[in-house]
């Protein structure tokens, strides 16, 4: 019995090191954690690309905005349907890290005292657009000469700081959608998974940039706005089904002078896609 006992307890011991222990060593060697950070990716799913497609795209960005210092390309990608699911990963260290807009990343780290922002600035540019179905290309138009007029007249950047910059990680306050009589309405797809842009709140109520950007665009287009919620790896077919009429945010690549690239992070066939209504840069949430 005491040979018995004594075994169960050297495993113990063993286990015990393999998963706190090891860790802890870890630490006293600064360069394995910066290479084990790169090992298990997270990212929200795109639409059009697999684990092998994200990772081309990886390498044909830095071809051709190239790669920052003390970058290391990811080995494993995992894909997440929503952002709740993929913070929830990092934090039970299913994964090291996860990519996504600096925006969000702000956000997240806000709401999050161990967590904070890696390889901040990773180029390329991120470009948020509204997409349709080819068919309504027309309406698309439209919809550029609202995001160009908002621009120039200042209303992009207010609605940017109201509802992003100065949010500081706060649940935003909701807002309704006005309602203008006899015009038709566009089905539009939120998702809650790029928040401060795209935000709802825990009760299911979209608030915030989402809201105040749509709102102010259905005005310029004289359309009735109503928001669809649904999870962000269900955007490309919401649209193609006809669940929606458009998607709130799909995501070009730009380089530094707002040029698009030829490897946008969403890939569609068979859709119109606005001009981008946000810009930002591309970084990593890890553990503090």
């Amino acid at each position: 019995m005491k040979k018995l006992f004594a075994l169960l307890l050297a495993m113990f011991v063993l286990l015990a090191a393999g998963c706190g222990g090891g860790n802890e060593e870890k630490k006293d060697a600064p360069a394995e954690p910066k290479q084990e950070s790169a090992d298990k990716v997270g990212a929200l799913m795109p639409i059009g690309l697999d684990e092998n497609g994200y990772k081309r795209w990886t390498e044909n960005i830095a071809e051709v905005e190239g790669r920052p210092a003390g970058y290391v390309a990811p080995r494993t990608v995992v894909f997440f349907d929503n952002l709740n699911s993929m913070v929830s990963a990092l934090k039970s260290e299913q994964i090291n890290r996860f990519a996504t807009a600096k925006v969000v990343g702000n956000y997240i780290v806000a709401r999050n005292d161990d967590l904070k922002l890696i390889d901040d600035n990773f180029k390329p540019i991120l470009g948020y657009s509204m997409a349709m179905q080819e068919k309504s290309a027309d309406q698309i138009a439209e919809i550029n000469t609202a995001i160009t007029a908002m621009r120039e007249d200042g209303t992009l950047a207010k609605l940017t700081k109201e509802n992003i910059s100065d949010l500081k990680g706060a649940d935003p306050v909701p807002v309704a959608l006005p309602v203008i009589d006899g015009a038709p309405t566009l089905r539009v797809a939120v998702t809650g998974d790029m928040p401060a842009m795209d935000c709802i709140l825990a009760d299911g109520t979209p608030a915030g940039f989402n809201v105040a950007f749509l709102s102010e665009l259905g005005k310029r287009i004289n359309k009735n706005i109503e928001l669809v919620s649904i999870e962000s790896a269900a955007r490309g077919s919401a649209l193609s089904s006809g669940q929606v009429d458009a998607l709130f945010w799909v995501i070009g690549t730009y380089d530094q002078d707002g040029k698009a690239l030829p490897y946008p992070l969403d890939s569609m066939k068979g859709v119109a896609v606005s001009l981008p209504y946000l810009m930002d840069s591309r970084v990593g949430v890890a553990h503090k």
